[in-house]
């Protein structure tokens, strides 16, 4: 049941009796979309994916119910954490300074109480609590009833941020608007006397470029690999279907970094720089994330299956539903996790192979693998030694523990080592003699490779990669220079 709020206290004198006004009116702050930039249902479903998935199948008789039996339900199974929430800080501060001031400070809320009582006991700046009971859902004019019949009309100030609290401001003595759109901030200044607007800086396309990571699309240009290895890059009909491949694994990779986003809320909003990823930081909706993440998957399946080879769309679905089950699970198991990585990345190449029928080598399919295992183990030592330097003991959402960072960089280094141990066997095999006609130019691509990927280390190891490693290279000079000096000698080897 909500708590009860203390009753309201009126000042009096010998002769007149009066009202202290700013004293005598409780501030009501709604919870969703109000004092956090999230919905705590919709957290409350996603923890509830990861931990029950076979509730899922409950909800919807949970619903047939009423929507207050649904979140009680789920709120009994699942909370989310309230010290991981995207607060206002703006409103706390205000909500703060109210309760400083003398005033009644109230968590009105259609969450859950369970949920309500949690977050009102982290912040520690509210009085009362009044939210959803399991019976009655307390949104729209159920709440706006609610605090009527508590507070009287007039006898209170509301914060809020939708078109459901326009019921609530108009018995509000003042209204204080959070984010409002243009038509909502009409609608309530006809409705109620609008005292402040808390307004929050709109980024909607920024944060949905954000979302979709378009910057980790330059890992999908793997897909050309297979091409320019075969010297076929001038044939432009592989190149326009090897450039649909690109765009299919592109908006598939897309669909999966928004879902594995929206699965890792809370682990990311514990991580010093993934707290600011859009969903993360309450930027966008968790039902936005999901909608976008299906259409996304959607559109890469269907470009997929009218442009490419049925042999090419298998590597895409494989590489689609492994990446799936890394996302939901995989990631928590140390060394599985990375193998995963790194096949993630082969199954890239050997796609842009099979979409324009260029056999692979099994050398260069043995390269891609060690040196992307490589990679792999050089972000998790990058993970791990943040974790060092906040002095945590293990990685939330992971399986690694900060003692593990000296046996994941020896591995790494082995394994990038090894990598430049098979392109050496490969340029003394007789596949070398079919493509290139100086093969001895490619001994000093082994020693590029093997600079690169010893540098790279040793900024992995001074704490100076704190990125994907496939990111850090994008930004990185030194690097620009080892890979063009492998192109002009690939080059002279292959036609000079």
């Amino acid at each position: 049941m909500p708590l009860s709020v203390p009753a309201i206290r009126e000042h009096t004198t010998s002769r007149t009796r009066f009202v202290d006004r700013t004293a005598q009116e409780s501030l009501c702050v709604d919870l969703d979309g109000t004092l956090i930039a999230t919905d705590v249902l919709w957290e409350s479903v996603l923890l509830l994916v990861k931990s029950h998935p076979h509730l899922l199948l409950r909800i919807p008789v949970w619903l047939l119910r009423g929507k207050a039996h649904l979140k009680r339900q789920i709120a009994k199974w699942v909370r989310p954490n309230p010290a991981t929430l995207p607060y206002r800080s703006e409103v706390i501060d205000f909500v703060r300074e109210a309760r400083a001031s003398g005033r009644e400070t109230v968590l009105a809320t259609a969450s859950d109480v369970l949920v309500a009582n949690d977050i009102a006991a982290h912040l520690g700046c509210f009085s009362g609590v009044i939210a959803s009971n399991g019976i009655t859902n307390l949104s729209y004019e159920h709440k706006s009833a609610a605090l009527v019949s508590r507070f009287g009309v007039g006898g209170f100030d509301y914060v809020g941020d939708s078109h459901a609290d326009l019921t609530s401001w108009a018995a509000a003595h003042r209204a204080f608007l959070v984010d409002p759109s243009p038509l909502l901030l009409k609608r309530a200044s006809a409705r109620a006397k609008v005292e402040r607007v808390f307004a929050a800086s709109r980024r909607w396309p920024i944060a949905v470029l954000k979302a979709l990571r378009v910057h980790q699309w330059v890992k999908n240009l793997l897909v050309f690999v297979p091409l320019v290895m075969a010297h076929e890059i001038r044939d432009t009909q592989k190149l326009l279907v090897t450039a649909v491949t690109f765009l299919v694994f592109s908006l598939l990779a897309s669909s999966v970094y928004t879902a594995n986003d929206l699965l890792d809320l809370e682990s990311d909003r514990q991580h010093p720089r993934k707290k600011r990823r859009p969903f993360a930081a309450g930027e966008l909706s968790i039902p936005t994330g999901a909608g976008l993440s299906a259409a996304l998957l959607c559109a890469a399946l269907a470009v997929g299956v009218l442009a490419l080879t049925p042999l090419a769309f298998a590597c895409v679905a494989a590489y689609g539903a492994l990446s799936t089950a890394y996302s939901y699970h995989l990631k928590r198991l140390v060394v599985v996790d990375v193998m995963v990585l790194a096949s993630l990345y082969v199954l890239r190449v050997v796609a842009g192979g099979l979409a324009v029928d260029v056999p692979l080598s099994h050398w260069f399919v043995a390269f891609s693998m060690f040196i992307f295992l490589s990679l792999a183990l050089m972000k998790r030592h990058a993970e791990l030694t943040l974790l060092e330097r906040q002095g945590r003991a293990d990685a939330t959402g992971r399986g690694y523990v900060s003692l593990d960072r000296e046996w994941v960089g020896a591995t790494g280094i082995a394994s990038g080592y090894l990598s430049v141990l098979v392109l050496a066997l490969y340029i003394t095999s007789d596949d070398v003699e079919v493509l290139y006609r100086w093969p001895a130019m490619l001994w000093p691509v082994c020693v590029a490779v093997l600079l690169w990927i010893s540098r790279m280390w040793a900024l992995a190891y001074r704490g100076s990669i704190e990125d994907d490693p496939v990111v850090v290279t994008l930004k990185d000079p030194a690097s620009y220079a080892v890979g063009a000096l492998i192109a002009i000698l690939m080059f002279v080897a292959a036609w000079m």
